[in-house]
């Protein structure tokens, strides 16, 4: 009974001691500049809009940078374009997106989405109103 009681005790001690991996996603930020759009804007019809997007790794190898939108609060979106990430970009990226606002009224929200080899994502987004 008392060898019982210590495999317990062991037992519970070692579940107790392990930690869950807390996996760190890549860090994501949009450019501030001049020239860019990098936060919900009211915009007009067929314009032009530029959006910086700056990638850093932290824990895993970047792998993608996805580029998705949705239009006037649907929630399926649509891609883009899907940006394969190779060499230093796996590191650190400094990538300009351009798209152009449709040609009618109402919201797009744009959806950028960095993924790591790990699969964890990163994410930003922006609503742009439409008139």
């Amino acid at each position: 009974m008392k060898f019982i009681s210590i495999l317990l005790l062991a037992a519970l001690f070692l579940f107790s001691t392990c930690k869950k991996d807390h996996r760190k996603p890549p860090v994501i930020t949009l450019k501030t500049a001049a020239g860019y759009t990098s936060s919900d804007a009211t915009v007009a019809k067929i314009q032009n809009i530029k959006v910086g997007v700056l990638g850093d790794k932290v824990e895993d190898d970047m792998l993608t940078l996805n580029v998705s939108y949705s239009f006037d609060n649907t929630s399926t979106t649509v891609t883009a374009q899907t940006i394969t990430l190779s060499g230093t970009e796996q590191q650190h990226f400094d990538k300009d997106i351009t798209f152009t606002t449709r040609n009618q009224s109402g919201t797009e929200k744009w959806i950028f989405t960095i993924t790591d080899k790990d699969g964890n994502i990163a994410q930003k987004q922006i609503v742009l109103t439409v008139q």
